[in-house]
């Protein structure tokens, strides 16, 4: 599987430049922050839902929409992957009860 997040991240930046009435994400865009964080919400709430009822597949079903509006709302505000990346590269082999202490400084 080539990237598929890069290959996605790529679409929904094209999609910026599509009619509202074509497209889904595009509408999203144009219904701008608030209505891509409620979506958010709703996903990460089907997640907790699917994960209670132990269902893999579902679980598996919601994430990928998890992930899909996070990955729309990160081009919403023009953050590339390639930073969420570079930050996780830096904490990776941090204890994560040190990455939190060094939060509180």
């Amino acid at each position: 599987m080539d990237n598929i997040l890069k290959q996605l991240e790529d679409i929904l930046e094209q999609r910026k430049s599509t009619d509202a009435d074509s497209s889904y994400v595009a509408s999203l865009y144009e219904k701008g922050t608030d209505e891509i964080l409620k979506k958010i919400g709703e996903e990460s709430a089907e997640v907790i839902m699917a994960t209670k009822d132990d269902d893999k597949d579902k679980i598996i079903y919601e994430v990928a929409d998890l992930w899909f509006h996070t990955l729309v709302l990160l081009r919403h505000k023009d953050i590339k992957m390639d930073k969420i990346e570079a930050e996780l590269s830096r904490r990776f082999g941090l204890s994560g009860l040190t990455e939190k202490a060094n939060r509180n400084k």
